[in-house]
C-alpha cells in the first residue's frame, strides 16, 4: 500500500488516531470520560508512520465505480491475479523514462541540431581523393575495393528529424538511444550512387566530416562510431553529453538520402547493384552471363529511404494507445532477457513494433488492449506463425508492378514486408533465429497459461543466455577461418551481396550443413553473434574477424541421440552417391541382418557418456570436410557434467550401500544418507560448473 493522501493523513495526526466505537448500553459517563482522557493523553505518533484514515460510513460502504469494477474484472480475466498486474505495472514504471529525464534529453537534442547545422561545407572532390579529411578522423568503412567512381562534397543536412522509439514513447531503460536521421542534400548525390557501394562511401565520408567537427565541441563528452544493427556498410555516429549526463542518453546520427531519390524498381530483391567485375577487380567478362541479384545490399539502401515513413506509420498506430506502447516495452524486455535482439540479424525492438502494427491492421490486436494483452497476443502470433514459410505484409496496394511474396521468399529466409511492398523488414533475420524466437514464444505461452506463481519472474525478470537455453554449445574461432569456408563452398555471390562480410555469407550454408548432418538428433539450432563494439573516430573500423566469436547452440532430442548408426540408402539406389559425397570417408557399405547392403556411418562410442557426445563427432567431421574448418577451430562444450555424473556413480558404488544382518545372514541394502549426500555434492558441482562456464563463455 502506498501512503495516504496528504489531506487525509493530516486529519489523523492531530491528537492520535480517532477510533469509531459503538455505544454500549449501561456505560457510565465516568467510563466515557476516562476513555476520552486516555485518548487525549496518548503519546503522539512517531514522525513518518502512516496513521489510520478516518472514513465515514458512507465512504466506507459506498458502491464501487464502473472504473473499479472494470479493473477488477480485467484483472481476473487477463492477469489471473492482482499480483501479476502489480508486477507488470511496476516493471513498466522502472523501464520508462521520467519526465525530468525527457526534458534533459530534449534540451540535448536541440543543442545537437544546432551543432550539426553549423558544420562547415567542403568543396567537391573525387570519392577516391580523401586528402581533405583531417588527420584526427578515419573513414568508418572498409573501402574494398578502393577504386570507385563518383564525386563527394559536404553540405549541411537538408533536414534533421528524430526517428525511432524515443518520439513514440516506447524507449526503455537502461540504455536510452535516440535515433536522428540526417537528410543529405540532393546536390551531393548522383543518379548512379546506388551502384557499387557509392552511396555507402558517401554516407561514411559524411559521418567522418561530422565526427571531426563535433568531437571538438565541448558539449559532447564522447563522439564515437558504431555499426547500425551490425551492418558494416552502415556506420552511425554516437554522441553523448559531457558531465553528469554522460550516461543519460546516446544520440545516433544516421545519414539518409532525400525521399524518392532512388528508383524503387532498381532496388527490388531480384536486381543487381554490385557488379562482379568491379567487386572482383577484374575486367568485364562480356560473355553475357547475368549478374547475381543483391537482395541484402538493395535492402540496406531501402532502409535509409523509409526511416520517416516508418515513423509516421508507427506514430499513427501507437500515438494515443498507451496499451500498445506498454506492450512494445514489455516485448523489448522479453527480447532483451533472451538476448534475441543482440548482434546482426536479431529481432530488434523496431521489428516487434512493426509486428504490433501488423496485428492491429489485421484486427488481432485492438488499440484499447492493455500492455499485458498485447504481449500475449504477439507471443501467441510468434508461437503459431512461421514467417519462413508464409510471409506477411503491411502493404494494402494491389499494384501489379509490386513483387510477390514468393520473390522475397527466394531471396530471404524470413519475410515481413512494410507498407510499400518493396522492403523486407526481416531481411537480416536468419531462419534459425526466427525459429529460436518461435521456440521461446511457445515456452512463454505455456508459462503464462500455467498460471505459475513465478511466471512473471521467469518471463520478464530472469536472463536466459544461450548457455541456459541449449544442451550443447560450440564456438567457431578465429572467424578468419570462415574466409576459407566461403572459398570451399563457392560463396562468391553471397560475398558480393554482403559487401565482403564472410561471416554473414557463410552462416546460412553452415547451419544448413549441420542441420542435415544432425538430422533427427536436433530439435533446434541457433546462432549468436556478439554486437561489434563501438570505436574511436581516430581508429580504423573493426574487421570482420574482430567481431568476436560465432556461437552455435544445439537443442537435442532424447530420441535417437545415442544412436551410433547413420543409415543410408541401398548401394544400388541413386541417392547412395549423394550420401557418400555428404559423409565422405566416414561412409561405408555394410551388410545388415535382413540381407540389405546399405551405405552407413558408424560413430565410435563405447559408453553412454560417449554416445551423448556423438553430435561433437558429427559437427567436427562435417565442418572439416565441407567448410575447411579444422577441429582445432571448433571449441565444443557438450559434456561438462559427465565427470560429475561419473563421480556420483563411483561414490554411490563405494558408500551407497551398507551391510545389514537379517535372520543371521548379511544383506546389502541402500545407504539412503550416503546417496542424499552424493546428490547434495552433485548439486553444488552443477552450480560451480555453470558459473565457471558462464565466466569462460563471456566474450
Amino acid at each position: 500500500m502506498g501512503p495516504a493522501p496528504a489531506g487525509k493523513q493530516l486529519r489523523g495526526a492531530t491528537g492520535g488516531p480517532e477510533v469509531m466505537e459503538p455505544a454500549l448500553e449501561g456505560k457510565s459517563k465516568e467510563g466515557k470520560k476516562a476513555s476520552s482522557r486516555k485518548r487525549t493523553l496518548a503519546e503522539p505518533p512517531e514522525k513518518g508512520l502512516l496513521q489510520p484514515v478516518k472514513l465515514s460510513r458512507a465512504e466506507l460502504y459506498k458502491e464501487p465505480t464502473n472504473e473499479e469494477l472494470n479493473r477488477l474484472r480485467e484483472t481476473e480475466i487477463l492477469f489471473h491475479s492482482s499480483l501479476l498486474r502489480l508486477q507488470v505495472e511496476e516493471l513498466l514504471k522502472e523501464v520508462k523514462l521520467s519526465e525530468k529525464k525527457k526534458d534533459r534529453i530534449d534540451a540535448f537534442l536541440q543543442e545537437v541540431n544546432q551543432r550539426v547545422m553549423r558544420v562547415p561545407s567542403v568543396p567537391e572532390t573525387e570519392l577516391t581523393d580523401q586528402a581533405w579529411l583531417p588527420a584526427g578522423v578515419r573513414v568508418p568503412l572498409h573501402q574494398v575495393p578502393y577504386a570507385v567512381k563518383g564525386c563527394f562534397r559536404f553540405l549541411p543536412p537538408a533536414q534533421v528529424v528524430v526517428v525511432g522509439s524515443y518520439l513514440l514513447g516506447t524507449c526503455i531503460r537502461p540504455d536510452v538511444n535516440v535515433d536522428v536521421a540526417l537528410t543529405m542534400p540532393r546536390e551531393i548525390l548522383q543518379d548512379k550512387d546506388g551502384l557499387n557501394q557509392r552511396y555507402f562511401r558517401k554516407r561514411a565520408l559524411y559521418l567522418a566530416h561530422l565526427a571531426y567537427h563535433l568531437a571538438q565541441d565541448p558539449l559532447f563528452g564522447s563522439v564515437r562510431f558504431s555499426y547500425t544493427n551490425g551492418c558494416h556498410l552502415k556506420p552511425s555516429l554516437l554522441l553523448r553529453p559531457r558531465g553528469k549526463d554522460e550516461r543519460l542518453v546516446t544520440v545516433r546520427l544516421h545519414p539518409c538520402p532525400p525521399p524518392d531519390f532512388f528508383r524503387p524498381c532498381r532496388l527490388l530483391p531480384t536486381k543487381n547493384n554490385v557488379r562482379s567485375a568491379w567487386y572482383r577487380a577484374q575486367s568485364a567478362a562480356g560473355d553475357g552471363s547475368p549478374e547475381p541479384p543483391t537482395p541484402h545490399y538493395n535492402t540496406w539502401v531501402l532502409q535509409d529511404t523509409a526511416l520517416e515513413s516508418h515513423l509516421q506509420l508507427l506514430s499513427t498506430t501507437l500515438g494515443s494507445a498507451q496499451g500498445l506502447k506498454d506492450g512494445v516495452a514489455l516485448l523489448k524486455v522479453w527480447l532483451r532477457q533472451r538476448e534475441l535482439d543482440k548482434g546482426k540479424g536479431g529481432l530488434t525492438g523496431f521489428l516487434v513494433s512493426m509486428l504490433v502494427v501488423f496485428l492491429v491492421s489485421t484486427r488481432k490486436i485492438h488499440t484499447t488492449m492493455s500492455g499485458y494483452q498485447v504481449l500475449r497476443s504477439v507471443l501467441q502470433f510468434l508461437a503459431t506463425t512461421d514467417l519462413t514459410v508464409n510471409g506477411i505484409s503491411l502493404c494494402l496496394s494491389s499494384d501489379p508492378s509490386l513483387p510477390a511474396l514468393a520473390d522475397f521468399h527466394q531471396a530471404f529466409s524470413v519475410v515481413f514486408l512494410d507498407s510499400s511492398g518493396r522492403l523486407n523488414l526481416c531481411a537480416d533475420v536468419t531462419a534459425c533465429t526466427y525459429h529460436q524466437v518461435q521456440h521461446e514464444a511457445q515456452l512463454s505461452m505455456m508459462l503464462l497459461d500455467s498460471k505459475a506463481d513465478d511466471g512473471f519472474q521467469l518471463l520478464l525478470m530472469t536472463p536466459k543466455p544461450m548457455i541456459r537455453a541449449f544442451d550443447h554449445i560450440l564456438h567457431l574461432r578465429p572467424l578468419s577461418r570462415l574466409q576459407a569456408a566461403c572459398h570451399r563452398l563457392k560463396l562468391w555471390p553471397e560475398l558480393q551481396d554482403n559487401g565482403g562480410d564472410y561471416v554473414s555469407a557463410a552462416l546460412d550454408p553452415l547451419i544448413t550443413l549441420l542441420e542435415q548432418g544432425l538430422g533427427t538428433r536436433l530439435h533446434l539450432l541457433a546462432h549468436s553473434r556478439p554486437p561489434v563494439p563501438e570505436w574511436d573516430i581516430s581508429q580504423d573500423p573493426p574487421k570482420h574477424k574482430d567481431s568476436g566469436t560465432l556461437t552455435l547452440g544445439l537443442l537435442l532430442r532424447p530420441e535417437g541421440l545415442t544412436s551410433i548408426l547413420e543409415l543410408g540408402p541401398e548401394a544400388d539406389q541413386p541417392e547412395a552417391a549423394e550420401f557418400r559425397q555428404f559423409w565422405g570417408s566416414r561412409s561405408e557399405l555394410r551388410r545388415f541382418q535382413d540381407g540389405a547392403i546399405r551405405e552407413a556411418v558408424v560413430w565410435e562410442a563405447a559408453s553412454m557418456s560417449q554416445k551423448r557426445l556423438i553430435p561433437h563427432q558429427v559437427v567436427t567431421h562435417l565442418l572439416a570436410l565441407h567448410a575447411d574448418i579444422p577441429e582445432t577451430c571448433v571449441h565444443y562444450v557438450g559434456g561438462p557434467l559427465e565427470a560429475l555424473i561419473q563421480g556420483l556413480k563411483e561414490a554411490s558404488g563405494t558408500k551407497g550401500r551398507m551391510v545389514m544382518f537379517q535372520g543371521g545372514e548379511p544383506v546389502m541394502v541402500p545407504n539412503v544418507e550416503a546417496i542424499l549426500e552424493d546428490f547434495a555434492v552433485l548439486g553444488e558441482g552443477l552450480v560451480q560448473t555453470v558459473e565457471a562456464r558462464s565466466e569462460r563463455w563471456t566474450v
